[in-house]
């Protein structure tokens, strides 16, 4: 693979061609480095059964842990995900765009391959304009924080070329990452509960569906 093309977000013209750049790649079935609300994520087509296989093989990681999926609307839930509990659906209204990822069963109709998913699907809407705008133009993508497996999430485009910067065509490049902290997943498939904390507390989450009668635990 040729050099990384690393791109600047300074105005907005250069805003714009990094966007379009990094849309472009990933139409091209190329893995590109886009900045998120927590950190920096490597990010391939998710229907595209070879860039998530290659997104896989650029961090060192196996079937066995499939990525997850961020999209740019609440609407696209529902052509992803089947049997999202109200509960579910109150997090949603609370924390998207955030630091909150479900775990839903998936459709079964979905043409794609993420790894050993076991029939569901890891769901997040990113608090993040430049990311927003790329996935308003490449549809849901496959996204995992850019850095390989073991070593700390990619905090800045400096850490994510280092340690990415073979395996991916654009790096879109916005300064340090403004939250840090990967975000909290929600296994939403069972009667709920906390898989990894991260940027929101059980504190937050509960606050909002024990009203609904459902308290989450923690079994991360």
């Amino acid at each position: 693979m040729s050099a990384v093309d690393r791109l600047p977000t300074s105005t907005d013209e250069e805003t714009e061609a990094a966007v379009e750049a990094a849309a472009a790649a990933v139409r091209r079935g190329e893995l590109v480095v886009i900045p998120t609300d927590t950190v920096y994520g490597i990010a391939a087509d998710a229907f595209s059964h070879d860039a998530v296989r290659a997104l896989l093989d650029a961090k060192g990681r196996g079937r066995e842990m499939p990525p997850p999926v961020l999209v740019s609307a609440v609407t696209t839930l529902d052509a992803l995900a089947v049997g999202i509990p109200e509960w579910a659906r109150a997090l949603v209204a609370e924390f998207w765009p955030g630091p909150l990822t479900l775990v839903l069963h998936q459709q079964t109709s979905l043409m794609w391959d993420l790894g050993d998913t076991r029939g569901t699907v890891a769901v997040r809407m990113p608090d993040d304009e430049l990311a927003l705008a790329v996935l308003e133009r490449t549809g849901p993508l496959a996204v995992s924080s850019a850095n390989l497996t073991g070593r700390p999430a990619a905090v800045d485009a400096d850490a994510a070329e280092q340690m990415l910067g073979d395996a991916v065509a654009v790096i879109v490049d916005a300064g340090p990452s403004r939250g840090g902290e990967a975000s909290t997943i929600v296994d939403a498939t069972g009667e709920g509960r906390v898989l990894r904390l991260g940027a929101l507390s059980l504190e937050q989450l509960n606050a909002v569906v024990q009203p609904l009668g459902v308290t989450l635990t923690d079994e991360g």
